[in-house]
């Protein structure tokens, strides 16, 4: 027999979620598996750039793992993960197997490349909220900042979100994913504003690159900036790139503390605090980003991989500690 360890895992968390309050999310697709190559990803550069929709991961494998989870009675069952999770071409039949087994809510975090499929849209019919990404309002900037296949294009992708919310009836919750230098300067925010109104979402949320993202020069929004811009959107966008809402929930305290133990010991990188610890990295990404956001750990750089060691001390960076 194998290493129970080494078992494939499809389900992390449950984790602390901004949006989503405590999220038990399912990993869909292979890591970096995505039509996008974003800047700002802070899963790093994508190694498997398409839009083949198959069934990534057997189904019958997922559904027997989220059965054995549900007693941890998350506030969501998140479709999200490692890579884009439309690709995954058996969603449609996953979530009405969720909604059959659970009340839990289903939410499906999805770059929305590959909406402009009439086949993709209705997959996610039955799903309870889905919350799709634009990053640019033309072809331009679009190519620049998510790096899409060549199979998809910028007209295409606003069509499908913008057909998606004429034929979808649960809740639609459009992200934003601002850079400076980019998209934060006010004539790319104008052509975003144009397509919300077009695309019409039940709400518009901004974010920015507050993980380390992929490319060095995806810098972050500044968060007066983000509110600034947030009144320019119809409806008016709420500023989510803020995780104190999250930070010290009782329940999450025992990961924190392990991920900060070992990392006591030696600077490691997301991958390695996942096999160190056992845990999905989705999960460890998660944590990363609140201890990074309290100020109790800092990354950094060294030959493009990202590293993570606790935030030095005032008597430490004096040398006294």
């Amino acid at each position: 027999m194998g290493d129970p360890m080494n078992k494939k895992r499809y389900i992390f968390g449950p984790v602390p979620s901004r949006r989503l309050g405590r999220s038990l999310g399912i990993d869909l697709i292979p890591m970096k598996t995505c039509p996008y190559d974003c800047l700002y990803c802070q899963l790093g550069r994508t190694t498997n750039k398409t839009a083949l929709r198959k069934e990534w991961v057997p189904l019958e494998a997922v559904v027997a793992e989220l059965q054995e989870k549900l007693v941890t009675k998350p506030d969501y069952i998140t479709l999200g993960g490692s890579g884009e999770p439309t690709l995954y071409s058996r969603i449609g039949e996953l979530i009405e197997r969720i909604r059959s087994m659970t009340d839990i809510p289903v939410a499906v975090l999805t770059n929305g490349a590959l909406l402009g499929q009439k086949t993709v849209r209705e997959a996610l019919t039955d799903a309870n909220l889905v919350i799709p990404s634009l990053d640019a309002g033309d072809e331009t900037l679009f190519k620049i900042v998510n790096r899409p296949t060549t199979a998809i294009d910028f007209e295409q992708m606003l069509e499908g979100l913008i057909a998606f919310r004429q034929e979808y009836a649960g809740a639609y919750w459009l992200e934003i994913l601002l850079l400076a230098g980019y998209s934060a300067i006010q004539s790319e925010v104008t052509k975003l504003a144009a397509c919300v109104k077009k695309i019409k979402p039940d709400k518009v949320q901004l974010n920015t690159a507050t993980r380390p993202p992929a490319e060095d020069y995806a810098v972050t929004v500044t968060p007066n900036r983000l509110h600034e811009l947030a009144a320019q959107f119809d409806p008016p966008a709420e500023v989510i790139a803020d995780y104190r809402g999250v930070q010290y929930v009782t329940e999450f305290c025992v990961g924190r503390e392990n991920i900060l133990q070992l990392l006591q010991r030696r600077p490691c990188t997301a991958d390695d605090i996942g096999a160190g610890l056992g845990m999905h990295k989705n999960e460890v990404v998660k944590y990363l980003e609140e201890l990074v956001s309290g100020g109790r750990l800092e990354p950094y750089r060294i030959q493009g991989n990202v590293y993570y060691r606790p935030m030095a001390t005032p008597a430490q960076t004096a040398g006294i500690g």
